[in-house]
């Protein structure tokens, strides 16, 4: 299925850039959310000995925009399962187009990609 409606490709297109940011967000703030400091797993655990740094913690406008990013994600992961579209579709089609869907917006860059290569 390709032929999917200009405002759940528009849902998307978004939720993927949402969670595109949600994630470079996390990797950049300290691991802790709240002030912590350093610890480290002794040796002779399943998983080795391993330090983990001391955390600052998280600023409130750290906080909030996380909280913000979070919530934008799922309104928009809502706004795409709920869709009318997918009661339109048989129950076995419907994880088929789901990620159809999640893949929508490569196919442009894919065929323009190969258009120049052939």
């Amino acid at each position: 299925m390709t032929d999917f409606p200009d405002d759940l490709l528009a849902a998307q297109r978004d939720l993927t850039a949402v969670r595109a940011t949600l994630s470079a967000r996390l990797a950049a703030l300290p691991p802790s959310a709240e002030p912590m400091p350093a610890w480290e797993r002794p040796d002779g655990y399943w998983a080795g000995a391993r330090t983990h740094p001391a955390s600052p913690g998280w600023s409130e406008e750290e906080r909030a925009e996380v909280a913000a990013l979070r919530e934008r994600e799922r309104d928009l992961a809502g706004v795409i399962v709920t869709h009318e579209l997918w009661a339109s579709l048989p129950a076995e089609e419907r994880m088929r187009a789901r990620d159809a869907l999640k893949h929508a917006h490569e196919a442009p860059a894919a065929a323009g990609a190969a258009g120049a290569r052939g």
